[in-house]
């Protein structure tokens, strides 16, 4: 398991430089108990703390080098390629019909989801996953920063996972967001359009620094990354047609905040 590995590679480094791992927490920003954490293999770490590892303890890449490991065991097998091209792509965009898309969302909201799966994960792998979704939003602030389009149900705004609170907190986050990243927009379709050019389901769509363009899709049967160029520009098509049926941002913003303040 590549999070063993890690974990031996951190107690060997902190060992040559004769750190406890309280030491060795505070030399990386980290609590003693989640640096002890990573050392037993009990969680897995993100990207950052494998690079400022890697320089704190003069580790020479050997922790660098574990960071694809690590990626393999947070994100399904299908995912992975995707998370990957997501941190360099110029443009991401998604269409939502369930959930409030995965970069804006709250830990409290991303633990209510994962709380809710049928069949249901242990909290170990609540946990996981939830710092692996977490995780995924340093791209939103990253320099250059990528252009971001999502698109959402309004039903999504009314879906109280967790609890009421914690939707209210949750658009509130994502009203936070649309108004302080300028490379963001966001609208959403309202339940009472006579026509809809999302019918077919959800889905993400990415342009990269290449030039390529790329769409995942997910269903209850499993996932998709579609890169044939006749499927993806007619799913490209497809999400054009859904932000010109649906709110403009503005419209989108107001109607937003007006669910918050009902909750």
């Amino acid at each position: 398991m590549g999070r063993r590995l890690v974990g031996e590679l951190l107690r060997i480094h902190r060992g040559r430089l004769e750190l406890t791992q309280k030491e060795a927490g505070e030399l990386l920003l980290v609590s003693e108990y989640l640096f002890g954490a990573y050392e037993r293999a009990e969680r897995i770490p993100p990207i950052e703390f494998l690079r400022d590892a890697d320089k704190g303890l003069d580790a020479r890449g050997a922790l660098i080098a574990c960071v694809e490991m690590m990626e393999e065991e947070k994100y399904p097998p299908k995912f992975v390629d995707w998370v990957r091209l997501e941190r360099l792509a110029q443009i991401v965009s998604g269409y939502e019909v369930m959930v409030v898309p995965g970069l804006f969302q709250t830990q409290s909201y991303t633990r209510a989801l994962y709380e809710s799966r049928v069949p249901a994960y242990t909290e170990e792998e609540i946990e996981k996953h939830v710092e692996a979704r977490l995780e995924r939003q340093a791209v939103l602030t990253r320099n250059p920063p990528p252009r971001l389009s999502f698109l959402i149900e309004e039903s999504v705004l009314e879906r109280p996972f967790g609890n009421p609170m914690v939707l209210r907190e949750q658009l509130l986050h994502l009203l936070e967001r649309m108004r302080t990243l300028n490379h963001l927009t966001v609208q959403v379709m309202p339940t009472g359009r006579h026509t809809h050019a999302g019918l077919q389901g959800p889905m993400q769509l990415m342009s990269t620094e290449e030039g390529r363009n790329l769409v995942f899709v997910e269903s209850q049967a499993g996932s998709t990354l579609i890169t044939r160029p006749d499927q993806v520009n007619g799913l490209f098509d497809v999400f054009g047609m859904l932000r010109a049926q649906a709110l403009t941002p503005w419209e989108s913003a107001d109607l937003i905040e007006g669910k918050a303040g009902q909750l």
